[in-house]
């Protein structure tokens, strides 16, 4: 009956500009968009729908505060990756480190959602 997740929204004062930075940045693409909305997908599939923020803009994200706290970006090259996000400028939240196996970093958007890079020794099961 369920099949999954068919994309995560992101509210965001500049729906156009996100959108943009995620195509630039993470080699999403626009797929659609109408009336100031876009849907940006990744590679693999993956669809984020940009839509147009309303009211003020939240407090910055915590790691571990109630509700979605960050997006992974699954790669195959990290420290490829990493080096292209240090030339545009992105802001990381801290150093890359291991977990087990897997390489990871926090970085955010524009916006300031929480992403980080991943890689995985083995894919999840």
């Amino acid at each position: 009956m369920f099949l999954g997740l068919e994309h995560t929204a992101i509210a965001s004062t500049d729906p156009q500009a996100l959108a943009q930075w995620y195509v630039d940045n993470l080699g999403f693409y626009i797929n659609y968009s109408y009336e100031g909305n876009y849907f940006v997908k990744a590679p693999n599939g993956v669809v984020l729908e940009i839509i147009p923020s309303k009211g003020e803009p939240r407090q910055a994200q915590a790691m571990t505060t109630p509700g979605l706290r960050h997006m992974a970006i699954l790669v195959e090259d990290f420290d490829a990756a990493y080096q292209h996000l240090r030339t545009t400028g992105v802001k990381f939240v801290n150093e890359p480190y291991m977990v087990g196996t897997n390489r990871l970093v926090f970085f955010t958007d524009p916006e300031g959602n929480l992403i980080h890079l991943i890689k995985r020794a083995n894919p999840l099961p």
